[in-house]
This record gives structure tokens, C-alpha cells and sequence, in this order.
């Protein structure tokens, strides 16, 4: 498997932040980086812990027990999903990929771990031997405005932004917008979190010609029920997008 290298060909980007040699050494003295699963020195995630992680090479279905998916992206029971179809890169069980999602996600909120992140649905794409469509948009799950004020970032916009550079594709973010702040879903089923999230999302009316005929690729972390994709798919459909396809760095397979 590929490992982590920011510095080859296929993967060369500058950072946002860049800081003095001075700065960057009062940093990692006062605020070390060790790996999350190791404990090695100078990164959150470290190549040999990012190496132990599996990456899909298929595609499957929207279904909760999904089925390896057929070209068109669904199976017939879930063929009439406003989502036109899943890319994940890997299984979310993975004991270095839950430590970095949930370093991510919370406390003590790692921005840095978008990098590898992104990279493992770039790797998957790379596996699977797909092409990414340059006249095709990324839009990133949108995150409460308290949420996003409480982490500092929106985590799904902040892979996206890292996907666009890497792909070369146009994102658009803040068109799709959260509106209803809504109940922690962690510990809700597939119809509680379906209900939780009805009316909460909304499409900027000013933008719709940007999406209008096009395939979105809608960015997110974690899939679990599908049911924060399914509802943002039906927003943009709506909206005018022709196609919305779904990505994430994980799934969580409900059994």
C-alpha cells in the first residue's frame, strides 16, 4: 500500500499556516505531535499506524448490510435513495482510523488529520481506478453554526478543500447550509435520525445555477445510516443538481 508522502508528484500542496523555524520550534517543544495508535514522535498519525489501515477496493450499495454495488450505484432495494450512490474508503471499526476521526472530530479537535484523512479516499479512488469527472463540484456536509464555532472548523469542509486541490475540481461551500440545530444522532437509529434532520438543511436560492445539470460529490467523514447524505441529497437534487454521489473517509457497518 501506498504511505503518506505530501512531497511526491501526485500529492504536492503548500499548507495554509507556515511559521518561522523560531515558532515552529517553540510549538512542537510546548505542543508535541506523537502518533495517536504508537505514541512516535512528530505526527498525529504516523505511516507504519496509516499502513495498518484496510482501504476498500469496491464500491457497494446504500443498504444497511451493503452489497458490492453494480455500475449505476445502487442495488434495487435502494434504488430510489435521492443518493445516486457511496464511495467510503474504508470500514470506521479500524481501531488507528477511530482514534483519528474521533481526534478529529472532538476534543482536541486535530485539524492536521484532514491530510491523512483525504488521503485515504484519494487512495481508494486510486484502487478502484476511477476517475474523478473535472466538470463535477464538491460540496461539504454542512455543520451547525455553533457546531462549526465550538470545533473551529468544519471537518468535512476542511477533506474537501484537501480533495479539490488533489482532483483539481471546483468545491463550493456555504451554499448548502445548516439551519435547525439538531439532537447529537450517535445513539439514534435510521428512522430517529431521519426525523431529527427533516427541514435541516437549506440551498442558497443565488447559487442554484452553479449546481444546475451537474454531478456533486457531496463530502463527508463518517456514513452510518446515510440519513445526513440522503437528506442534503434531496436539498440539491431539488436545487438542480443531476446526480449527488456520496464520500467518506468511513463507513460504519450496522449489523
Amino acid at each position: 500500500m501506498s504511505v503518506i508522502d505530501f512531497n511526491n508528484n501526485k500529492f504536492q500542496f503548500k499548507k495554509k499556516h507556515k511559521f518561522s523555524p523560531a515558532v515552529s520550534f517553540l510549538i512542537d517543544l510546548f505542543f508535541p505531535k506523537h502518533c495517536l495508535v504508537c505514541g512516535k514522535e512528530k505526527t498525529f498519525l504516523c505511516q507504519d499506524c496509516f499502513s495498518l489501515i484496510e482501504i476498500n477496493s469496491f464500491r457497494y450499495c446504500l443498504c444497511q448490510k451493503p452489497q458490492r454495488a453494480a455500475i449505476q450505484g445502487k442495488c434495487p432495494s435502494c434504488r430510489n435513495r435521492a443518493l445516486t450512490g457511496l464511495y467510503f474508503a474504508c470500514i470506521f471499526g479500524q481501531k488507528a482510523l477511530k482514534k483519528a476521526v474521533h481526534s478529529f472530530k472532538y476534543p482536541p479537535y486535530l485539524k492536521d488529520l484532514a491530510w491523512p484523512l483525504a488521503y485515504l479516499i484519494i487512495l481508494h479512488f486510486e484502487i478502484l481506478g476511477k476517475k474523478i469527472d473535472p466538470s463535477s463540484v464538491l460540496i461539504p456536509v454542512p455543520l451547525f453554526l455553533s457546531k462549526e464555532k465550538e470545533r473551529g472548523f468544519n471537518q468535512s469542509k476542511e477533506i474537501a478543500d484537501i480533495l479539490a486541490k488533489a482532483w483539481q475540481i471546483k468545491i463550493i461551500s456555504g451554499c448548502l447550509t445548516k439551519i435547525k440545530k439538531t439532537a447529537n444522532q450517535a445513539e439514534m437509529g435510521k428512522e430517529q435520525r431521519s426525523k431529527n434532520l427533516e427541514g435541516a438543511f437549506r440551498f442558497t436560492d443565488k447559487m442554484k445555477k452553479k449546481i444546475k445539470g451537474k454531478k456533486i460529490y457531496l463530502i463527508d467523514d463518517v456514513y452510518t445510516t446515510g440519513a445526513t447524505m440522503e437528506e442534503c441529497a434531496k436539498i440539491l437534487k431539488q436545487s438542480g443538481a443531476r446526480e449527488v454521489w456520496g464520500i467518506a473517509v468511513a463507513r460504519e457497518i450496522m449489523i
